[in-house]
């Protein structure tokens, strides 16, 4: 994807009189609406899937990893494909796709099969997201966008509120004796009218000079990844064979190749799925750390989190919805103060405070976790909740932009592709680790009785890792730059190339 490609690109402005374009506009917001609730959903579902399917710890892990896993290696493949065959023409394959998808999950017949399906479901989730701000670059002029990134921002909101509500009274529901299946199956409708809507009234754009496709770079990081990840998941299970080890030293030699393979090709004909110059700036590459570790944090807390209040607590997962709702109105408010109010006057500081903020969130739920045992209640859960969401809150909205400020605007493109790509990385690895972290300390099998302190424990140990990952990222933030830039022209001029960024925001502001 390239920023000068669609800065310059040979479209007219868009007409202002045209009322299809809000039509667009409501279509492709229900699509980020959708990929941005079924992360959260999930979370909340997840022991009831491994209730009533069976599914072992490591096959959990999966449904939520793979999805992760997909999306991440797809999302710079899926933002090129938007820029060489048509934005319009890549996000309705990837919604059909995505609605094709979700129904392979709601209909799956075993755990297998749900963790297949829901890879599927990442992978097309990666070409439907990064056009999403393309379309609306494509579809509205200068002037409305700020009014349009308002709405976006509303829906980001809505989401993360949402999500986890939508799937507690869908799984609790278990709408026409269906238990968890319908947060999926309510895809299907939304997935179908947005297809047929968005043929009638999205636009088609594209970039004038599109740049070839990278297959190897997606093929190499993707086994990298899988080198790295697989053997996390399955390693305590299998009892930390020694190829689980090869494996995983063998993806450091894999990441080696992609390196050596990516700046020949970028010699080459300039075309590289990675820039690896931007890893030249030091903002940059400390924002890449913090959002690799960033991501690795938050895939451990939240699966960890919703095994423990479900499975370990045995609250329903009605109740465990209801009490993150705290946690997602925190993160929303504060991500509007600081990128509004506080950011523009203390720059860096901001971000180090959220992440001293959000980790002494953790501590306080690691107190209270270990005080109250079995018996913490929701009320006694929303002060740790509230101080960590509005801990993220400072962090998620500003990071991007303190990441891009002092990047080339003709790299704006890749690097905020990037950015996303391996936020998304960090969090499949997060959820890897849960096997290390969580039920590292879990003896298996356990009696009834056993599970609940069992949970407790494997929670509160979790939680000290995440205090830990906060406490780097504090430390890498001092590589940002004091107060970064606003890329005003670069929203204005690239941002069917700033689509994957966007995509990030809204991404961390639930995963």
């Amino acid at each position: 994807m390239h920023s000068t490609d669609i800065a310059h690109a040979r479209t007219p402005e868009p007409a202002t009189g045209d009322r299809r374009r809000w039509f667009a506009l409501a279509i492709v917001m229900t699509a980020a609406f959708m990929d941005l609730v079924d992360v959260t959903i999930v979370n909340i579902a997840v022991p009831s899937i491994q209730r009533d399917e069976g599914a072992s710890f490591s096959q959990i892990q999966w449904i939520t990893a793979g999805y992760a896993l997909a999306f991440a290696a797809g999302l710079v493949t899926g933002g090129r494909l938007g820029d060489i065959h048509g934005r319009k023409r890549i996000f309705l394959l990837g919604i059909g796709g995505f609605t094709v998808a979700s129904a392979l999950c709601g209909f799956a017949v075993n755990p297998e099969m749900l963790v297949a399906s829901r890879i599927l479901q990442g992978a097309m989730a990666a070409l439907m997201v990064p056009q999403v701000l393309s379309i609306v670059h494509a579809t509205f002029p200068a002037h409305e966008r700020g009014k349009v990134f308002g709405l976006f921002g509303a829906i980001v909101g809505l989401g993360a509120v949402s999500g986890p509500l939508l799937g507690a009274l869908l799984t609790q529901g278990n709408l026409f004796g269906l238990e968890w299946r319908p947060i999926f199956l309510i895809n299907l409708p939304v997935g179908v009218a947005a297809l047929v809507l968005g043929s009638r009234f999205i636009t088609e754009s594209k970039a004038p000079r599109a740049l070839k496709l990278d297959l190897p770079g997606v093929a190499l990081v993707t086994l990298a990844l899988l080198m790295l990840l697989y053997p996390l998941t399955r390693g305590r299970e299998l009892g930390w064979p020694v190829w689980g080890y090869v494996s995983m030293a063998g993806a450091l030699v894999v990441f080696g190749i992609l390196v050596a393979y990516e700046r020949a090709k970028g010699a080459r004909d300039g075309s590289p799925l990675i820039e690896l110059s931007l890893f030249r700036v030091k903002s940059f590459a400390a924002g890449i750390a913090v959002q690799t570790v960033f991501g690795v944090g938050l895939g451990v807390f939240f699966l960890v989190w919703t095994l423990y209040m479900q499975i370990g607590l045995g609250w329903s997962a009605l109740r465990a919805g209801l009490t993150g709702v705290p946690f997602s109105v925190a993160v929303s408010v504060a991500a509007g103060v600081s990128v509004q109010q506080l950011v523009p006057r203390f720059g860096r500081k901001v971000l180090q405070a959220g992440a001293l903020v959000m980790a002494a969130g953790v501590l306080i739920y690691l107190a209270e976790a270990e005080r109250y045992g079995l018996a913490v209640t929701s009320w006694q859960m929303a002060l740790p909740l509230v101080v960590m969401g509005v801990g993220m809150g400072l962090i998620v909205a500003p990071l991007t932009d303190a990441v891009l400020s002092e990047v080339p605007r003709e790299h704006a493109g890749s690097a905020s592709g990037l950015i996303n790509t391996v936020q998304q990385m960090g969090n499949a690895l997060g959820l890897g680790l849960v096997s290390v972290v969580f039920f590292g300390v879990i003896d298996e099998p356990l009696a009834p009785a056993e599970t609940g302190p069992a949970f407790v424990d494997g929670f509160t140990h979790a939680l000290g890792w995440v205090a830990a990952v906060l406490g780097v990222i504090f430390l890498l933030m001092f590589a940002l730059p004091k107060r970064p830039a606003q890329h005003v022209e670069a929203a204005e001029g690239g941002l069917g190339e700033e689509a994957p960024a966007a995509g990030e925001k809204e991404r961390e502001l639930v995963s």
